[in-house]
């Protein structure tokens, strides 16, 4: 499958950094744009990169109030300021009542400018395929789905992919989809738009009971106005390949066909992977890849190919980013990578100079990453059919769908 994609990147992308030790460390983007470029992914014909600005205060304010954005500019010039020194009592209090300064959120010098980049490199992708210059857009940097209007959130400053879809409304957009593959509920995408019919938001994710944010119910539906509008798949810990496909297209396809979207957002959280140290899921690489692959085919069947792409989680930095993000640009690009293809040697090289870790030798782990589909039948004995079936019946019949 092919189609036009271009690529929002530019090296200073990794300043999104929270310091030492955080478990969101820039180097699994550095590694993934390094592992594409080995694989030739950017002289593929169609394939555009090109540096983003930054986003303005404006595009900020399209979903974040200007109380808060003049909060995170202030403690951003603050710590550039005192440097090792830290904030001082007074600033660290104020930092604190905008979700900054926190463990999951620690203030870094230029974090405004840095996070604005982030945010200005989704922006650019919304508009190369809003425009027509690209049919799919990519940022890889991107997918910072907690931050909500007003706070800082896992890990997120500005909520990226939120931004970009009221832009997309603002440009005339009448219906965007967003679907969340990360292991968290995309709980700050889903705030955005809770009343707004125009832009259907389905999450897949842990079970909110045993991960952060701790939200993401089948029961959250959408507010008054716009009943349905938000999905949510609250999946088991230690689900597995099968089960998690399962889920997914029990769910996904025939809301997307009912809703009819003219864009597609996707966000693209490596933290489902059963390496991953933050979360309890137990996918492989595979079933990843075999998820970005169903997402790039529903934009072609659904949207004429306008797909908006993001990271998201993922903090398993040398064996499951790299790799996963890699076989979604390759995807993305119409060039995708078989699940048994060697890594190359010279990133393989590069890897262990960066990290002095080694890297994997191999794409994927070559797991079958087959499923029974649900139509086929289903088990409410298991967990995974109870769950697919809690947002059947919360949402399938708002959309004049029946759950079975």
């Amino acid at each position: 499958m092919t189609g036009t994609l271009h690529v929002a990147w530019d090296e200073r992308l990794t300043d999104y950094h929270f310091g030492p030790g955080h478990p969101l460390a820039p180097v699994r983007v550095e590694l993934t744009m390094r592992l594409a470029h080995e694989f030739g992914l950017w002289n593929v014909p169609g394939v555009t990169v090109a540096a983003p600005v930054p986003a303005t205060d404006a595009d900020l304010e399209l979903v974040h109030s200007p109380r808060y954005i003049t909060a995170v500019e202030a403690v951003s010039r603050w710590a550039e300021d005192l440097g090792a020194r830290g904030l001082e009592a007074t600033q660290f209090r104020y930092a604190r009542t905008f979700g900054l300064g926190t463990r999951d959120n620690p203030v870094f010098p230029g974090m405004h400018e840095a996070s604005a980049l982030v945010t200005g490199a989704t922006l650019a992708a919304a508009r190369a395929v809003w425009s027509g210059r690209a049919q799919h857009g990519v940022s890889i940097a991107g997918g910072m789905h907690h931050a909500m209007a007003a706070q800082a959130s896992g890990f997120g400053v500005y909520n990226d992919p939120a931004i970009a879809i009221a832009w997309l409304l603002d440009q005339g957009a009448e219906r965007v989809a967003y679907v969340d593959i990360d292991a968290h509920h995309g709980d700050g995408v889903q705030a955005a738009f809770y009343a707004d019919p125009r832009v259907l938001t389905i999450s897949l994710h842990e079970h909110p009971a045993t991960l952060f944010p701790f939200t993401g119910l089948p029961a959250e539906t959408g507010g008054p106005g716009a009943e349905g509008s938000a999905v949510n798949v609250a999946l088991p810990a230690r689900t597995k390949d099968a089960s998690w496909l399962r889920a997914f297209h029990a769910i996904v396809p025939p809301l997307l066909r009912q809703f009819r979207p003219q864009v597609l957002v996707s966000q693209h959280g490596a933290d489902t992977h059963w390496l991953d140290p933050l979360a309890n899921l137990e996918l492989s690489i595979d079933a990843q890849r075999a998820t970005h692959a169903a997402i790039h085919t529903l934009a072609h069947d659904l949207t004429d190919g306008r797909w908006l792409l993001t990271g998201g989680g993922g903090y398993n930095l040398i064996e499951v980013v790299p790799r996963t993000w890699t076989h979604l640009l390759a995807e993305a690009a119409g060039q995708p990578i078989a699940p048994g293809t060697r890594t190359p040697a010279p990133w393989r090289e590069y890897v262990a100079q960066r990290t002095g870790l080694t890297a994997p030798e191999h794409m994927t782990e070559e797991a079958p990453a087959g499923f029974e589909p649900f139509q086929s039948g289903y088990d409410l004995s298991g967990a995974v059919d109870r769950a697919i079936m809690a947002t059947r019946n919360a949402v399938f019949p708002l959309h004049g769908l029946m759950p079975l």
